[in-house]
């Protein structure tokens, strides 16, 4: 999977692409109940990619069913543990070989640049399923230590049927993340992507199906958020909703489990995540490269985005200065040219959420140092110039609100005791970062910050073995590692009686 040397043969590859546009029911592609459609629009150039099946209230109980039938047969729940993770393995393992052909269809759709989603997006999915596939066979069951007179087994069991909505800002990435330990765990699974970019989800449920998971384990339904997302938050007979996306949608997410059957609620929301630079740090070129990346990168649509650059008053001017020497050379490009860094919003209505902000920096008096204006506009798409404000002030708008785009909130501070309090004072804590040269200071500072990560001399570090997710308003639960099969499992202690 690596970026082809000319941006001419992407193109032509696009305009070959056969587009699934169908949801994936049972082990197999179907219209919407209804024959609904909606219009998938390519970010780069605004025009439609491809009429996708909207599905609805009748589509997800379609799925579910399946998805149920499927579980009491127990053709995957059923199945030992070793032969799970062989089907998984394989299912990576297409991930990997048609990851071209993934990659095309993830930028035409979300309009990141075509070299991310090959170096990034793709293999990262694939690593996600693999991984737990490995991790099958690998997670052991309890006894308890009662004593002589009682043998008490505590096992885990598979929740039953799954739903997951996923975002549109890392679409395949996002659903690996749900289908590896929920699939793992022996669950099946409802997939509602976003209907701003569902054409991977729907894609790789065919792989899936080919890889050798039964038919009704892995479904797949397109459609809009208030229809087909509420429809599966709501639905009876799914024992389990999971959700990446806003916190205002989270909110309603745990509002329709509580109408409904009480189902288990897992939330990956929001964030505003403080980068913190201090004075003592030697190499202030790194913590700024790394502050513009944490902001422009995937063109500012990343929930755990360093969104706020907080940096102390003595070395502000040296970070900020090359941070804004980094954005000038960041300018959007065509998401299919491998040389392009930044690529299109997402969307219109997003295009324009994010100037909104820009203009509400602006008029709440915060200096505009760079970028602020939607560029390229003669292509038809919707691409946003990396941007920058100084002079922010704590309780701006752009300083506590998710903005999801390439916007960045410098703010000052004098001491270490007043960055920890301006960092904490939002609603959100999914990430946060500092950079110091005292390791003492390091770790203070990380136990102080209410957040789910805390990087120290870095930003956005990952790995498949550590938990993701947040405190506060950013979430319930952890997404990766082996934490994340608690979200799908049950703890059943079996009793016997010796004496």
């Amino acid at each position: 999977m690596n970026a082809k040397p000319d941006t001419t043969s992407w193109h032509e590859r696009a305009r070959e692409l056969a587009i699934r546009a169908q949801a994936f029911i049972g082990g197999r592609y179907l219209d919407a109940a209804s024959g609904a459609t909606f219009d998938c629009i390519n970010p780069a150039t605004g025009a439609r990619l491809a009429r996708v099946a909207a599905g609805d209230q009748e589509d997800i109980n379609r799925a579910v069913e399946a998805a149920r039938a499927a579980f009491r047969k127990g053709s995957w729940a059923g199945l030992k543990p070793a032969k799970r993770k062989a089907v998984l393995r394989r299912f990576a393992q297409l991930i990997f070989e048609h990851g071209d052909e993934l990659a095309l269809l993830e930028t035409l759709d979300m309009g990141k640049p075509i070299s991310d989603s090959l170096q990034v997006d793709i293999p990262a999915a694939a690593r996600c399923i693999e991984w737990y596939a490995e991790a099958v066979d690998k997670v052991y069951d309890e006894i308890a230590p009662t004593g002589p007179g009682a043998l008490a087994l505590i096992t885990r069991e598979p929740v039953g049927v799954v739903g997951a909505i996923v975002p549109w800002n890392f679409p395949l990435l996002m659903a690996a993340w749900k289908i590896g330990p929920v699939l793992a765990a022996g669950n099946s699974l409802v997939l509602k992507p976003s209907e701003k970019s569902p054409l991977t989800a729907i894609r790789v449920a065919q792989l899936a199906s080919e890889a050798g998971i039964p038919d009704g384990v892995l479904n797949v339904v397109p459609g809009l958020g208030h229809t087909a997302g509420k429809a599966l938050a709501l639905h009876m007979d799914v024992d389990c909703i999971a959700f990446t996306g806003s916190t205002a949608t989270g909110r309603s997410i745990m509002q329709y489990a509580g109408q409904s059957n009480l189902k288990r609620v897992w939330l990956e929301c929001g964030g505003k995540s403080p980068n913190i630079v201090l004075a003592d740090y030697p190499d202030l070129d790194k913590a700024a490269t790394a502050a513009a990346f944490a902001i422009f990168f995937n063109q500012g649509e990343v929930c755990s985005a360093g969104s706020r650059l907080l940096v102390q008053e003595s070395v502000k001017d040296a970070v900020l200065e090359k941070v804004q020497a980094i954005g000038r050379t960041l300018q959007p490009g065509d998401p299919l040219d491998p040389r392009t860094r930044l690529g299109a919003i997402v969307d219109d209505i997003q295009m324009k959420r994010v100037l909104g902000y820009i203009d509400a920096g602006r008029r709440d008096g915060a200096q505009l140092c760079l970028g602020g204006r939607r560029v390229r506009e003669e292509s038809g798409g919707y691409f946003v110039e990396p941007t920058v404000f100084d002079a922010v002030q704590p309780r701006m708008t752009i300083a506590r609100e998710e903005i999801f785009g390439p916007v960045l909130s410098t703010i000052t501070f004098k001491t270490v005791e007043e960055a920890v309090e301006i960092a904490n004072d939002v609603i959100y804590g999914l990430v946060a970062a500092v950079w110091t040269r005292d390791v003492t200071t390091a770790h203070r500072v990380a136990r102080a910050l209410r957040a789910g990560t805390v990087y120290i001399n870095c930003y956005d570090a990952d790995d498949i073995t550590v938990p993701f997710g947040g405190f506060k308003q950013s979430g319930i639960g952890r997404d990766k590692s082996l934490h994340a099969l608690d979200k799908y499992t049950e703890l059943k202690t079996t009793w016997l009686d010796l004496s």
